[in-house]
């Protein structure tokens, strides 16, 4: 079975996780440079079988589109154009940086640890990628 990837889409930084082969872990992977996206995703892709690109929505609280879309769309498009055959999925993003901070105080990291802004970018990949797997197993 091949792996789910999930992206969380920054304008300075990109939260990536996964999942296992079996797609029932989700982790996170890494964090990379927004500009350094495609080039990271193309070496991903030539060494693991990926079924599906997850990148969080970002949704205000009534549900339209917030600031962060206007760099989080064009990021969607330009994906799909660069790999045609790749299912990319979209799910809420909504509160994922405060959840993954408070997941960083809940875990015990010391306050430097917890400026850490790469890290709470690739929680937050995680836990949109968590969401996903939900949802999929309610279906």
């Amino acid at each position: 079975m091949a792996r789910v990837l999930a992206i969380d889409y920054g304008s300075k930084r990109v939260g990536i996780a996964v999942t296992d082969e079996l797609q029932i872990i989700a982790s996170g992977l890494t964090t990379v440079h927004s500009k350094n996206i495609i080039a990271f995703l193309e070496t991903y892709f030539s060494k693991n079988e990926v079924e599906c690109v997850v990148v969080g929505e970002a949704l205000d609280l009534k549900n339209n589109p917030a600031e962060s879309a206007r760099f989080i769309e064009p990021f969607v498009k330009h994906l799909s154009r660069k790999f045609p055959n790749l299912k990319i999925a979209r799910v809420d993003e909504r509160f994922t940086s405060k959840i993954a901070f408070q997941t960083m105080i809940d875990s015990g990291l010391k306050k430097k640890a917890r400026q850490n802004k790469a890290l709470i970018d690739e929680i937050s990949a995680t836990i949109i990628l968590q969401s996903y797997l939900e949802q999929k197993q309610k279906f």
